[in-house]
């Protein structure tokens, strides 16, 4: 069996990188670049930096970031923010992006999603599903940094970036973001057992055995996660990490 791919998620927002609970109360934890160096020497599989303040302030992740970023990095990288059109992915390819990741406008519109993968080939493009319980306890994908439902549910809204050409999905869930308190393992394990490209998993890693158990579960092509690699204690102090995929028991039952 192989082991999935581990990820570092890192939140851009006005030149520096953050950290959020549930998508609000962003917390600083340092400069972009000095983290990419550091995951260099730490040897990560790959990192994805997406740009939070891109969406609502009109525009798409910086092609100058993307870059430096490309000039820095040893590892495969991937991008997202305020992506909305097909000449802007051409730009952060050709910037040095591996992969391409769409979240709100892809959501509102799969025909992003289906153009853009004939373009550049379903392996660069990736859709990432937020999802939170509504007040009926129902899940349902939010966009627009959490605060706007779709009526999808995550299922149906993977199918959908499936079906117009996904290459790889990431999901989700808005209510454990950087609560460390463990993935939601029941919708993770439903969506990766449905569908036939790459699974993501994100959102409420707090150690190792969260990863070990979810794999059990439901073996995911990769698993991610934001404040595991930048938080240490129980005070939360800023510490980047990568434990090395080897130290995980992923393949021990």
């Amino acid at each position: 069996m192989r082991r999935p791919r581990i990820i570092p998620i890192l939140l851009l927002s006005k030149g520096g990188l953050v950290k959020s609970r549930r998508f609000k109360d962003y917390v600083y934890i340092g400069d972009p670049i000095n983290a990419v160096r550091i995951f260099n020497d730490l040897r990560v599989d790959e990192i994805v930096l997406l740009d939070i303040d891109a969406g609502k302030e009109n525009r798409s992740i910086s092609l100058d970031l993307i870059h430096e970023i490309g000039e820095e990095a040893n590892m495969p990288f991937s991008v997202g923010g305020g992506i909305r059109d097909v000449e802007t992915i051409k730009n952060i390819i050709q910037a040095g992006a591996e992969r391409v990741i769409l979240n709100s406008h892809a959501i509102k519109d799969f025909g992003i999603v289906k153009e853009s993968s004939s373009r550049f080939g379903s392996s660069t493009i990736v859709v990432c599903i937020d999802y939170k319980k509504t007040l009926l306890g129902k899940k349902q994908v939010f966009v627009d940094g959490g605060s706007r439902k779709t009526g999808l549910t995550p299922l149906e809204a993977a199918l959908l970036a499936e079906s117009h050409g996904a290459g790889e999905v990431i999901i989700q869930s808005i209510d454990s973001d950087g609560t460390m308190a463990g993935f939601d393992r029941d919708t993770i394990e439903q969506i990766n057992r449905t569908l036939t490209i790459p699974v993501v998993a994100l959102g409420g890693a707090g150690n190792s055995g969260d990863f070990e158990s979810l794999y059990q579960i439901t073996p995911v092509n990769a698993i991610a996660a934001g404040s595991f690699f930048v938080f240490q204690g129980k005070h939360r102090g800023v510490l980047i990490r990568y434990p090395a995929p080897s130290s995980y028991n992923f393949l021990s039952k």
